[in-house]
């Protein structure tokens, strides 16, 4: 009964100009973004909306199609309606995207791809300030909260830093901070782009889907280029905040 009368909230108002499937929708937004619901927890069913809020069929399920259109709820079917695992990054701090996770409730695990020790390529060259003919440790891994992909990441490093990239596990900053590398300053590009055919296959979207692209030098106390990090990030489950102040 205790979560039932927590719906009330949703209620929307019938002498309101505002249609009520806008007025539930935005309500119900709202809800998910403060936290009403964890990731990946079911939502009520429409039924149950209708009689707590006294709200139609109609209504409600127009406004569940409006949060399944801003990526806030997925829909599985045989299953029901739940909170997309969806995780906003600033973009004014230096983040561990690992920590970050746990400390929204989320579960982070990585699944490697590859780790291997290569010549650097022209960029790496240039954004990480090596000689030519310089080696680097390359990695390649899936990103997951939960048990959803939310990044495809490629990651080069200066080898005499990383010479062996295979001793690196679960968290790439952990072992970083355990062989006393620590990034204190980056540098981020960021920009839309769509799916390729490898990254759609990787992360589940369909080919040519919206994705935020993540392009990221990371430096140390002494100004040394130490991280490039080129990042995927599913645009369903990841987003980038920036707060502006007055």
């Amino acid at each position: 009964m205790q979560n039932l009368n927590k719906l009330l909230v949703l209620k929307p108002d019938n002498d309101s100009a505002t249609p009520l499937y806008l007025q539930f929708g935005h309500k119900l937004a709202a809800a998910i973004h403060a936290g009403f619901w964890k990731a990946d927890d079911p939502l009520p069913s429409e039924r149950t909306f209708c009689d707590v809020l006294g709200i139609s069929r109609v209504t409600a399920r127009k406004a569940l199609d409006l949060l399944f259109e801003q990526g806030l709820i997925l829909r599985r079917q045989g299953s029901g309606t739940y909170i997309t695992p969806k995780l906003e990054q600033p973009l004014t701090r230096l983040t561990n995207l690992s920590e970050m996770l746990k400390q929204r409730g989320f579960r982070p695990s990585s699944k490697w791809l590859s780790r291997e020790v290569a010549l650097a390529n022209t960029e790496e060259l240039l954004k990480l300030n090596l000689s030519p003919n310089s080696r680097v440790s390359r990695l390649a891994r899936l990103r997951y909260a939960n048990d959803a992909v939310m990044a495809v990441e490629y990651t080069s490093l200066p080898y005499h830093y990383v010479p062996d990239p295979e001793l690196i596990g679960e968290s790439l900053y952990d072992f970083m901070r355990e062989e006393g590398i620590s990034v204190v300053r980056a540098i981020q590009n960021m920009g839309a782009v769509n799916a390729t055919e490898e990254l759609a296959r990787l992360t589940g979207v369909e080919p040519g889907a919206a994705m935020l692209h993540l392009t990221r030098v990371g430096y140390l106390e002494n100004g040394v280029a130490i991280e490039l990090t080129h990042s995927w990030f599913r645009s369903d489950y990841y987003d980038f905040v920036v707060e502006l102040h007055k």
